[in-house]
């Protein structure tokens, strides 16, 4: 599988964005598309993944309320859309995807993936 990221960019507290991220080679009764970040200095963490079969959701307390994953299955993209963006949500977003067989609901650690799309970085000014 093949990721592509996109939009990012600079923005105010308070502001939104939407993330793209295009994928090829997909299996959709599969795959699973998360998106995660990485701030400098820190780990990279769970944002939200999305099941393409089935659209089911889930998020990581953080961004709960705020952001909102979603799936073109006709396009092969995934989406977050961030609202009410804070500068601690300052970081470069990643794409990724599981293909993987697995019995778990989540799937949150970056090892749970192996295909990922080469980042986006997102900058929200105070």
């Amino acid at each position: 599988v093949q990721l592509q990221a996109s939009g990012g960019g600079l923005v105010q507290a308070g502001g939104s964005l939407r993330l793209s991220c295009q994928a090829s080679g997909l299996t959709f009764s599969r795959h699973i598309a998360g998106w995660f970040r990485q701030a400098p200095g820190k780990e990279r963490e769970f944002v939200a993944h999305i099941r393409w079969s089935s659209g089911t959701t889930y998020y990581s307390d953080l961004v709960k309320g705020r952001f909102t994953i979603s799936r073109d299955n006709a396009k092969a993209t995934v989406f977050l859309q961030m609202n009410d963006l804070q500068p601690d949500d300052t970081a470069v977003y990643y794409c990724a995807s599981r293909s993987k067989y697995g019995t778990a609901v989540i799937y949150r650690r970056p090892h749970d993936y192996e295909d990922w799309g080469q980042g986006t970085l997102v900058t929200v000014s105070s």
